[in-house]
């Protein structure tokens, strides 16, 4: 009995008999099923280089992270402003509110739909036609170009610096037209009349180039 006792108890071994002990041991089934998958470590290893990052980035800009998360916020937003501005969003839009949507019919036409339409209650009409009826007219008499996709604000101006004396009022019968063709805002009959009247006074206008003449 007391020469099993002293079998038993464990007496020191050199390191390299522990160091192929251990990889015995470890080498079991046991410890191979209990080992991360290949997934797992490199989440961990993703995981780690993340939180290395946003350290890094804390201590070194002012603000940490939430600071560079707004500069990217600022950076999108500014590079969604500029393409509206200037990019193929800025083209469609402004073709999206052109004056004339088809084919050009002359002033006159334009004038006789505005009226037939004013007629039967329909100002929201009324008022489209009479100021497609103005634009048309000024594109006549060659005070402005036929381009197509034109807006309303595009032919006031332009309008308006050949004829300074319905500069302002060009510019009201654009909004007014886009307000009820674009905006959905109801149109007036006191609005039809006043576009009329502007039809009359265009008409008339003499271009400054010809006046100064």
């Amino acid at each position: 009995m007391v020469t099993r006792f002293l079998t038993d108890v464990p007496v020191d071994i050199d390191r390299d008999t522990a160091r192929l002990r251990a990889a015995e041991e470890l080498s079991g089934s046991a410890y191979q099923n209990a080992k991360p998958s290949w997934l797992s470590e490199a989440f961990s290893w993703v995981l780690e280089k993340l939180l290395s990052f946003l350290d890094t980035v804390d201590g070194v800009v002012p603000g940490g992270i939430f600071a560079v998360l707004l500069l990217v916020v600022v950076l999108i937003v500014l590079v969604v402003v500029i393409r509206v501005r200037s990019g193929p969003l800025a083209t469609s839009a402004k073709s999206g509110r052109a004056v004339f949507a088809g084919q050009r019919k002359a002033s006159g036409e334009h004038r006789k739909a505005a009226e037939e339409a004013a007629s039967r209650g329909d100002f929201d009409d009324a008022v489209r036609e009479i100021f497609r009826a103005v634009v048309r007219s000024l594109e006549e008499r060659a005070l402005l170009d036929e381009k197509s996709g034109r807006t309303a604000d595009e032919a006031a101006l332009e309008a308006g610096r050949l004829l300074l004396d319905v500069a302002d009022p060009l510019r009201a019968g654009a909004r007014l037209f886009d307000d009820v063709h674009y905006g959905g805002i109801p149109a007036t009959e006191a609005g039809y009349r006043s576009l009329s009247e502007l039809d009359e006074r265009c008409r008339r206008a003499r271009p400054v180039a010809l006046a100064a003449g």
